[in-house]
């Protein structure tokens, strides 16, 4: 099967479909400690299930403490699954040494594709408009180059470079739009590349998330004859599930501040009730989940939240100006007036972001009778179904690093159907 590197992995929702397609990952490199903290454990769980030996993983669940990292698992696996993960910030002082640690766990063997995407705050709207004019002198912006920096060195037969739409507008302080300069390098590197704006709901993840999938080919072969590789065929998927009854409706009830981040979680459902889960997996390999936690909200903001669903329900989306003014916090009152979002009960999710750490207020759990003491933002498992990771995905790291390595993740199964569809370029090359 086809080798990768996941370049920015995060907490490894790009690497995760193309090993559910697969795929075999060489090595994974990030640069937060927590994300690959996670990574590691996640690397554990694949050799151990290869191995017939989850009981292990199992007890690990079971029987995990907060405050703890992944060791106590991660020596319970040969030490080359867990130095397959590289926590490393890539810049020019770093090229050197990684390319080589990344030779040595390739083995000599070619790496038939890479993957990964650059930290998009510096080309995302949401980004750009915080951090205004500055936006253009961030180091974000060059990152792509980096990336290009591995193709060239790698040549795998293709890439997949995952980021926000706006990077086709983004533009530096130098005034170079990094997407013209992307495509310009790959160019003088041998690669063709295509791209397309595709939207994760289209790929069975409840979750209306927009991304610009770019996808880069070698022209010629080794005997520079035509590759005939191009962008894959990417064809969407009916959706008929709705977040409410499909992701939501087997978790334990939650109310503001409930749960533990290590607790095991039991379902209320059988999967035979929950097709969505069950037809995607994401059910995962145990009877039971984890870290079914909830934030906590105080009563003014639990209130608020009361109000949003309410008004969802009558096809309305509450507008900051509408709440009473004790209830308002923010002077503001002529933008961000979005600011409390219900999750849509009836439909797929709006995009689920990085600020679900800062707090709930956009991501409102829609409750079917709301109450102030019910009402509460969505769960840590909640968002990662959202995301379509498996509930026996175990995240490292506090609550706060956990929800953040969710809302910066591509959508596992988005990155499955990605994967699947450049299967056959890449077995007949």
């Amino acid at each position: 099967m086809p080798t990768f590197i996941d370049f920015f992995a995060g907490a490894g929702g790009l690497s995760e479909g193309f090993i559910k397609a697969g795929y075999v990952p060489i090595a994974h490199v990030e640069m937060k400690k927590d994300a690959c903290d996670t990574l590691k454990t996640r690397a554990a769980y694949h050799y151990l299930r290869e191995h017939n030996q989850l009981d292990i993983y199992e007890n690990y669940l079971r029987n995990k403490r907060e405050g703890t990292d992944g060791s106590e698992l991660w020596r319970q696996v040969p030490v080359e699954v867990t130095n397959r993960v590289i926590q490393a910030t890539i810049g020019d002082k770093t090229m050197k040494p990684l390319k080589q640690q990344l030779d040595q766990l390739a083995g000599g063997k070619p790496i038939d594709i890479i993957i990964g995407g650059p930290p998009c705050q510096a080309y995302s709207i949401a980004g750009r408009a915080r951090l205004g004019e500055s936006v253009k002198d961030d180091p974000r912006n060059y990152l792509y180059k980096y990336y290009l920096r591995f193709i060239r060195h790698f040549k795998p037969k293709m890439f997949v470079f995952e980021n926000v739409v706006g990077i086709k507008t983004a533009k530096t302080s130098e005034d170079i739009r990094p997407f013209e300069d992307l495509r310009r390098l790959a160019w003088r590197f041998g690669y063709d590349l295509g791209f397309s704006e595709q939207v994760a709901s289209d790929f069975e993840v409840l979750q209306h998330r927009h991304r610009m999938i770019i996808v880069g080919w070698r022209r010629l072969n080794a005997n520079k004859q035509p590759t005939g590789f191009h962008y894959p065929e990417l064809h969407r998927i009916p959706n008929p599930y709705h977040t409410r009854e499909s992701i939501f409706a087997d978790l334990p009830t939650r109310i503001s501040n409930d749960g533990h981040l290590c607790e095991v979680v039991h379902y209320t459902k059988p999967l035979e009730e929950m097709q969505y889960l069950r037809e995607t997996g994401i059910r995962g390999t145990f009877n039971f989940t984890t870290q079914h936690v909830t934030r906590k909200q105080n009563v003014s903001d639990r209130e608020v939240y009361c109000l949003a669903i309410k008004a969802l329900q009558k096809g309305i989306r509450l507008n900051y100006n509408q709440i009473p003014d004790r209830l308002k916090t923010h002077k503001n009152r002529k933008s961000f007036l979005n600011r409390f979002f219900v999750v849509n009960p009836d439909d797929c999710s709006h995009t689920v972001v990085a600020h679900i750490a800062m707090d709930g207020h956009y991501y409102i759990f829609p409750n079917e009778h709301p109450t102030i003491e019910n009402s509460r933002s969505i769960s840590v498992r909640e968002a990662a179904r959202l995301q379509s990771f498996p509930d026996d995905y175990f995240f490292e790291g506090s609550r706060t690093s956990v929800y953040m390595q969710i809302g910066n993740a591509v959508p596992v199964m988005m990155a499955y159907h990605i994967a699947l569809a450049l299967l056959p370029q890449l077995q007949q090359a």
